[in-house]
């Protein structure tokens, strides 16, 4: 088996399980792309064995601290244990993140589980290879009714893989209904975001929603509707919820038919930057904003996707931030995510304080949210920690 050598101080000492293209200070033998090869120290001490693909920044990804094949015995094994975490956590097992790479041990497969049916998404050249087996395995393990290949993430550029959809096994479903919370969604696996549904937001939406009677409530960024719904449902006086995605906006309004809350929200088909502009300029004589809301939700797909445009992205969350602190009546609540591993929770909480700061608001923080546990974190990976949301009370004047 080939080997590269890794440099000292490199970030695999410290417990991550990815290799650099420029944390690798020489190769032996010939390794093809997909081939798993053995990691050392400069020592000659093994680290364990990894994925290989030397077109990747991310030359390769620890798959085990030993010698490891890529056979159907490894993946059984993993996605077994991946399975067990599920059912053994405090989630419903039916709708779930059944395997999440690397906080799984399969770096760059990912699985969805919508009831009977499944989405996969492969990542990585050595996953993409083996998808025959994986879909062996999960059929076996799983028993659904279909599988579908989400694999339209741009990131699979990165490995130099194409993007392509498709099932993999059985039919294909079309539209899925899926009960979240006592809520029913309608979702579409083949062309949904993500993989249908924001699976990692569920115990958010169940969270925010006891919050919510008797609440004037403004979701933005709603998608589907997920904490639209989940608001009204538990008795929010109103919903306003916006999203720049008409198709989005339209499966939101049926998801609402169907759980008999149409009358309770209003959909709003627009850019919400530009809508939280407007607001905040339409005043009444006081100087007020003519328009207020007890509970502003903000859940905004991730402004960044590297460090590099890092500041853009703070100044486009503090943007919006500021804004809809100017719309929340004395006593309401913020509620705001963000789903970029790139923003750290420090970094967040220091934005949100400064957007408080120039709307001259005082920020009481009163819950803390992040993923479920079927999106595992693993210390030493920093990247698998990346959904970070506050609840914060705008205090009333002192």
């Amino acid at each position: 088996m080939a080997s590269l050598f890794i440099k000292s101080r490199s970030r695999i000492f410290h417990g991550h399980d990815w290799v650099m293209a420029y944390e690798v200070d020489h190769a032996s033998g010939d390794p093809n792309p997909g081939d798993v090869v053995m990691l050392k120290d400069l020592k000659n001490r093994v680290l364990g064995s990894g994925i290989y693909n030397p077109n990747s920044l991310i030359i390769a990804r620890r798959i085990s601290r030993r010698k490891q094949k890529l056979n159907e015995d490894f993946f059984r094994r993993r996605i077994e244990r991946a399975i067990d975490h599920r059912t053994s956590s405090p989630i419903d097992p039916r709708y779930c993140r059944l395997v999440w790479s690397e906080s799984d041990g399969l770096p760059g497969l990912i699985v969805d589980r919508y009831g009977d049916h499944l989405v996969v998404q492969t990542t990585t050249l050595a996953m993409d290879q083996h998808l025959d087996i994986i879909t062996k395995v999960l059929v076996e393990l799983v028993e659904p009714q279909s599988i579908i290949e989400r694999n339209d993430a741009p990131i699979r550029r990165a490995e130099g893989l194409e993007e392509r959809n498709g099932v993999l096994f059985g039919t294909d479903p079309g539209e899925v209904t899926i009960e979240i919370n006592g809520i029913t969604f309608t979702t579409h696996l083949l062309g949904g975001q993500k993989t249908g549904f924001y699976l990692d937001q569920i115990d958010s939406y169940a969270a925010v929603a006891k919050l919510a009677e008797g609440k004037r409530v403004l979701d933005c960024f709603t998608n589907q509707g997920g904490f639209a719904l989940a608001c009204a449902n538990a008795g929010a006086t109103s919903v306003k919820a916006i999203d720049i995605s008409e198709p989005d906006i339209e499966r939101a309004k049926k998801n609402a038919e169907a759980n008999g809350l149409s009358e309770q929200i209003e959909w709003v088909a627009g850019n919400v930057f530009n809508y939280l502009k407007a607001a905040t300029k339409d005043i009444d004589d006081d100087g007020n904003p003519t328009e207020q809301y007890d509970m502003i939700i903000l859940d905004p797909p991730s402004f960044t996707k590297n460090r590099k445009t890092l500041p853009n992205a703070m100044r486009g969350y503090k943007e919006i931030h500021l804004r809809a602190l100017k719309l929340l009546a004395p006593g309401g609540l913020l509620v705001t995510y963000s789903c970029s591993h790139h923003v750290s929770r420090s970094e967040y909480l220091e934005m949100i304080n400064g957007a408080a700061v120039d709307a001259k608001r005082n920020l009481r923080l009163l819950e803390s949210h992040g993923q479920r546990p079927d999106h595992p974190i693993i210390l030493g990976i920093p990247e698998t920690e990346y959904l970070k949301g506050f609840v914060l009370e705008a205090i009333a004047s002192w």
